[in-house]
């Protein structure tokens, strides 16, 4: 029968600093891109509601501004999507970095 791993100290990992390191890189890039992606995505009804007569103009033959706000969105969630994915990269070298660490024997 083999043996149970030992279960993982998670109040100590909790209080090692490149654990924080970790955990505050990912939270200055995930809150102001979620607060920018929500007023961006926010932004097409409320332009459309309080200055309609803007967002009728033709801009593009017959497209409206009000289209094409709304096909910028479409482009702005891929393009944070890829910077997502960059930044995630380094979180992931953190990540490696941080379990590097806890497997060596002299970490226990």
């Amino acid at each position: 029968m083999a043996a149970r791993p030992t279960p993982p100290d998670w109040a100590a990992i909790e209080q090692r600093s490149d654990f924080k390191d970790l955990l505050a890189a990912k939270k200055r890039f995930i809150v102001p891109a979620t607060v920018f992606f929500l007023v961006y995505y926010m932004a097409l009804p409320v332009l459309v509601g309080y200055f309609p007569e803007l967002m009728k103009r033709p801009v593009l033959g017959v497209v409206n501004a009000a289209y094409l706000f709304a096909l910028s969105q479409f482009a702005m969630t891929f393009v944070m999507a890829a910077v997502y994915v960059r930044k995630s990269r380094e979180w992931d070298r953190m990540e490696h970095a941080l379990l590097t660490t806890l497997e060596a024997p002299d970490a226990r």
